[in-house]
């Protein structure tokens, strides 16, 4: 039988369903790649053995019954350990949440297992998803399949790897600033930020609440779509969830075009800055689109040049807020709760000891942005920079279909080479976060290996809000036309573990 965590997810799902295997031999398949390769890879904080295996038997039971099983039943999935799941360690990360156990799942979570997928545990993550590299893990950094001595991108770098080392063929991740699109753009696999409010928050401990969006990672464009359609509609639960049709992602990954569709070229995200191997080969799948029927145009978006500042206004703002909740009093860590100190003191000494360097720099951010009279002259006036940025996107967006550009301006750079330097860190959040400001869909899709390194380099689409099926079509094509010509998905490329 052929290598089961090889098979894509809609592959296995189709196995599954069929009969050709079970459930239970896909889950324990996965979880043997995990015992063998995650010593090195360190993708996972916690594995569910028994949660998976239970879940897989389940599943293999409704087939006996001969009940319908859905799109991805017993399909493994690595969950980004920002989501509440019963039962299960959730620690976003981080020291002051360790050891804590949920009592209630995530919208997410309870979606996925609606749908039979089984989860196979919780994915590494930078500290409350601030960072672009996972190395602000309290419990460790995660390597890179492709070369264990560089970053998997960040935030959600445990998923990216998770996939990337063939230990999942699925996983969830958040974006607040391009935690998706950046490890799946360093990885060389397929990573989607949905429309804000288009996948539900509740249950997803908050870092920026108007910036922050779940959505898919995975090997290729279709399995994306089908997990995208999962997890993503309308929840209660979640006031800013979006009360419409969920777009008919799968459609669009299943008959890609580009045929006739208007792309435009970012002007303003290329210069000082770029890797030239990321720019020549997203110059080239520009001219792939062209050559596959795509009218290619380019399109200036002035105020984009000012996204990094505001976003490192807003996003901290927001964390300020968010982690006010983190208290000492209600749950996870307490430190200094002998009798001798008081409750404002508790308090001080589990903040202390709980959060890492980067969530208090940015918790000090955001307290001094919002402090009385600097409000207006920071926080307010990065909201009327997020406005200027949303009309730059309406304009472009009246002249094109979908935008372009690179996911990241590098390639993966090596462990601890920007670990003391968080400004040089928070430029590889250059090209993500204009679509987090205004809530747009976006997708990286890998492009090929930059021939300074050769590792992987990924092109970033960016549709509408509530356009979402834009992305898949022109990934899909990209897709197809990419492996045509390299004669294999390019995750082949990567050396194995």
């Amino acid at each position: 039988m052929a290598d089961l965590t090889r098979l894509t997810a809609a592959e296995t799902a189709e196995r599954i369903a069929s009969g050709a295997v079970s459930a239970v031999e896909v889950a324990e398949a996965h979880l043997a790649r995990i015992d063998a390769v995650d010593e090195k890879v360190h993708a996972f904080l916690h594995v569910d053995r028994e949660g998976a295996l239970a879940k897989a038997r389940e599943v293999d039971g409704k087939r006996a019954r001969g009940e319908e099983l859905g799109p991805l039943a017993g399909v493994p999935l690595a969950l980004k350990d920002i989501f509440t799941t019963k039962g299960v360690p959730t620690t976003v990360g981080s020291k002051i949440l360790e050891g804590w156990i949920p009592p209630y799942d995530a919208t997410v979570t309870r979606k996925l297992k609606e749908a039979d997928v089984v989860i196979l545990g919780k994915t590494n993550m930078d500290e409350f998803a601030m960072g672009s590299s996972t190395e602000n893990s309290a419990y460790g950094p995660t390597g890179n399949p492709w070369d264990l001595t560089r970053v998997p991108g960040g935030s959600g770098g445990g998923s990216s790897a998770a996939i990337t080392a063939y230990e999942a063929p699925l996983a969830i991740g958040t974006d607040t600033g391009g935690s998706i699109r950046q490890p799946a753009a360093v990885t060389g696999t397929v990573g989607v930020k949905p429309t804000y409010g288009g996948v539900s928050r509740y249950g997803m401990v908050a870092f920026s609440s108007s910036l922050d969006q779940a959505g898919p990672c995975a090997r290729t464009v279709l399995d994306a779509a089908l997990l995208h359609s999962v997890i993503a509609g309308h929840d209660e639960l979640d006031s800013t969830s979006i009360d419409q049709p969920v777009p008919d992602v799968v459609a669009a990954a299943r008959n890609g075009s580009v045929e006739g569709l208007r792309v435009g070229v970012v002007t303003e995200f290329r210069g000082e800055g770029y890797q030239a191997g990321v720019l020549q080969r997203v110059d080239e799948t520009v001219e792939l689109l062209r050559e596959l029927g795509a009218e290619i145009v380019e399109v200036s978006c002035p105020s984009f040049t000012k996204a990094l500042a505001a976003y490192y206004l807003i996003a901290p703002s927001e964390c300020s807020s968010n982690l006010a909740r983190f208290d000492a009093m209600r749950y996870g860590l307490r430190v200094g709760d002998d009798g001798s100190h008081s409750a404002e003191e508790v308090t001080a000494l589990t903040r202390e000891e709980g959060f890492g360097d980067e969530v208090k720099r940015r918790i000090m951010l955001g307290t001094y942005a919002l402090s009385s009279g600097y409000y207006d002259a920071y926080y307010g006036s990065a909201q009327k920079v997020r406005t200027l940025i949303t009309r730059d996107f309406e304009r472009a967006f009246s002249q094109v279909d979908v935008l372009v550009s690179p996911t990241t301006p590098t390639t993966a750079f090596p462990l601890g080479e920007r670990a003391d330097d968080p400004m040089a860190m928070y430029l590889a959040d250059l090209c993500t976060i204009p679509a987090n400001l205004a809530g747009n869909a976006a997708m990286s899709v890998p492009c090929g290996l930059a021939p300074e390194d050769g590792l992987p380099v990924g092109l970033q689409i960016i549709a509408p809000a509530m356009a979402d099926d834009r992305l898949y079509r022109v990934g899909a094509a990209l897709e197809a036309a990419h492996q045509a010509r390299w004669g294999h998905p390019l995750l082949e490329e990567a050396p194995s573990l």
